[in-house]
């Protein structure tokens, strides 16, 4: 188990392109939506989020509704939850599920059929020509159809059940039309329902209310929030321009401060080749009214922004090299950071890719692409220190509260970290292996996030300078927050509209408490103190374990045929005195046997395989495939398997041979842990069917 588990998708409302599923629970009515790997239950009347199911292994391809029962069906097998817990999974299919899955019973019918003339005979079919055909099932007969060509492929249907003959379908291209069945012809069309294609639709049972979802994730989410520009379209429609053009371009940059939201503006953002930063109001999630422009002599794109701790204050970066200080209550400029001995005059000989403000408004650090680390006076504008790396800087990330750690990573993957005081490098991270998208520390200081575009996610303590966990992602990492409590860890990945949440199972696992007694009795000592010494004593002399008989030897004893006629006896396993030697040691014992395996100087690679640490690490790695092959001691090989990985797992991922001995693990543990995982199910559900028996 990582440090890091999925716990939920943000801003998804529907995703994977699955057709929800509707519940009636008394008064209540309540919708069934996927989000990838999980599902989302929306109460329908405020369309606000009830419960929020756990991570799949894969994601959701069908699902479906039952009173407090939810089916959700992934690569070829079924789970049932009931609200957020599962209580079985259904493995019987061999092929993947379609993106269909309904519930017959005496509550349900198909989705697609309505009771229109008192039984359930009528269905419709929608085609990918854009034609639907409405049928008597019962007499298997077409009572009618309609066209449905210029707005694509019918994708969903739903028949409205309040008394009015109407049917809705939604097609490929976003438009909800209305049919009469009564007058066999359109009765209204929604158009701009959706801006992508129509997954579902759905009529309320004798309500005049429909519910649609689209492949554009538009369903309204009341725990979220847009900062608005205000009145867009109608400014548009009064220009004669279309919205896009009136639409700021997409965020690059931003920057947030608390601690001045009530009085003005406390948000910035920079957008793709735009010389103007725009702030905003999260109080009222609105545009303020001032726009930052930088009084550099040419217009060049503002690359890096920064709020000071203060929260009056933002700093600007261009891609020309300029920095500007701006008062955020008033947007006036308040000086410009210049470094002199520069031909022109401004802060870098190149980008600025990052900016940070110390917690004391005291220095100011920039980071420029041409690999100079600069520090400044906050208030005279004035270069204090530099420090040139000599590689190209493409972003950098400051420890606020510690005040000198700045972490910084260049085209080599390579992260490193700087002491702003002394200026001088005091740890470095070696690991990812394509372009690093993103990094940030905890809030103590102790560890730094990173991801990169090989789909890793590493986590470094800065303390013991090393890596202490890694976690590879389907989706690669665009970039990443740790909340200041460090309990949940947010992240964006490539073409994904959502945020995805990860909790911190340091914080959240249970304790064990384990209750150490002399004699595993309890004894009470407070009427009879005389008789202490006597207890230690009978305790002491009472023999451990009863005495046992020798085993008896078997009838028929092992042999194997030999070509000399001897009776040769089969040798006992290899590896059962190891395991007894590791079994005599004591806890400290064997972690200091494992550590004195450690490569010291791994870094030279000059007949690094003929290193005998190296030799014993492998033997070790065989050592522990045999043992889960043979299904021998499983629970004390995970807890030596545990120990040395966290002591060697460094060295496994500099050392390609070990990788592969790692991999042969991985399988034999994994195909282990399966057969045991089945035989947890078998009683788990052993132990729910007991429980919700009545006697």
């Amino acid at each position: 188990m990582g440090i890091f588990e999925p716990f939920r998708a943000i801003g998804y409302i529907t995703a994977g392109g699955v057709p929800f599923s509707v519940q009636r629970l008394g008064t209540e009515t309540f919708v069934t939506v996927s989000v990838g790997k999980a599902f989302h239950v929306y109460n329908c009347t405020k369309l606000n989020l009830v419960l929020s199911g756990p991570q799949l292994p894969k994601k959701i391809r069908a699902l479906a509704s039952y009173k407090d029962y939810t089916f959700a069906a992934y690569g070829s097998d079924i789970a049932v939850f009931k609200r957020t817990d599962q209580v079985v999974t259904w493995s019987r299919h061999e092929e993947k599920m379609l993106k269909a899955m309904y519930l017959y019973g005496p509550s349900k019918e198909p989705s697609q059929t309505v009771n229109l003339l008192g039984t359930y005979h009528w269905e419709t079919i929608g085609c990918s020509d854009g034609t639907i055909h409405v049928h008597n099932i019962r007499y298997d007969e077409e009572l009618m159809s309609f066209n449905h060509q210029i707005r694509g492929a019918v994708t969903a249907l739903s028949f409205q059940t309040d008394g009015q003959p109407l049917l809705a379908s939604g097609g490929s291209s976003g438009v909800i039309s209305i049919w009469n069945l009564e007058k066999r012809r359109l009765h209204s069309v929604i158009r701009e329902a959706h801006d992508g294609s129509i997954l579902s639709l759905h009529f309320f049972a004798n309500e005049p209310i429909l519910m649609s979802s689209a492949s554009d994730n538009s369903i309204k989410d009341q725990q979220s929030r847009e900062l608005s520009q205000r009145h867009v379209s109608k400014r548009a429609k009064k220009l004669r321009l279309k919205e896009e053009e009136i639409k700021l371009k997409p965020v690059i940059a931003f920057d947030c401060a608390e601690i001045r939201s009530r009085d003005w503006c406390n948000v910035v953002t920079c957008h793709t080749d735009t010389p103007q930063a725009y702030v905003w109001r999260l109080q009222n999630f609105v545009i303020g009214e001032h726009i930052l422009t930088p009084s550099s002599g040419t217009k060049s794109p503002i690359k890096a922004c920064a709020i000071s701790a203060c929260g009056n204050f933002t700093f600007l970066g261009t891609e020309g090299g300029w920095i500007e200080k701006f008062n955020l209550q008033s947007g006036i400029s308040r000086g410009s950071y210049i470094d002199t001995s520069l031909a022109i005059k401004r802060a870098h000989d190149g980008e600025v890719v990052g900016l940070a403000c110390d917690a004391t408004n005291g220095s100011l650090i920039s980071a420029g692409y041409g690999g100079d680390i600069k520090v400044w006076d906050f208030k005279s504008c004035k270069l204090k220190s530099r420090l040139d790396i000599g590689k190209s800087v493409t972003k950098i990330a400051y420890h606020r509260a510690n005040g000198s750690l700045l972490a910084t990573v260049a085209d080599d993957m390579v992260l490193i970290l700087f002491d702003t005081v002394a200026m001088k490098m005091v740890r470095r991270f070696e690991g990812h292996t394509d372009r690093v998208t993103d990094l940030c520390f905890s809030e103590d200081g102790k560890w730094l996030v990173s991801s990169s575009m090989d789909g890793t996610l590493r986590i470094w303590d800065i303390s013991l300078a090393r890596q202490i966990d890694a976690m590879h992602v389907d989706v690669s990492i665009t970039s990443l927050s740790m909340s200041p409590n460090m309990d949940v860890l947010a992240t964006t990945h490539v073409d994904q509209n959502g945020v995805y949440l990860w909790v911190n199972q340091a914080l959240f696992s249970p304790s064990t408490n384990v209750d150490n007694y002399t004699s595993g009795k309890h004894k009470n000592l407070r009427k009879s103190p005389c008789m202490f010494q006597k207890i230690q004593k009978k305790v002491r002399n009472k023999p451990i374990d009863p005495p046992k008989k020798p085993e008896k030897a078997p009838f028929f004893l092992p042999t194997v045929p030999s070509l000399s006629g001897e009776i040769l006896f089969e040798p006992a396993a290899n590896n059962s005195a190891f395991t007894d030697y590791l079994k005599g040691l004591s806890p400290s014992s064997l972690d200091m046997e494992l550590r004195v395996l450690q490569l010291i100087d791994d870094d030279e690679p000059e007949n690094m395989e003929q290193r005998p640490e190296l030799h014993s690490i492998l033997l070790l790695l065989d050592y522990f495939i045999h043992e889960l092959s043979c299904r021998n001691n499983f629970e004390f090989v995970q807890a030596v398997l545990k120990l040395f990985l966290k002591i060697h797992g460094e060295t496994i991922r500099r050392h390609s041979m070990l990788q592969e001995k790692v991999k042969k693990l991985l399988e034999v543990q994994s195909l282990v842990w399966q057969k045991i995982d089945k035989m947890f199910q078998s009683a788990r559900c052993m132990v729910t069917f007991l429980s919700n028996s009545q006697f």
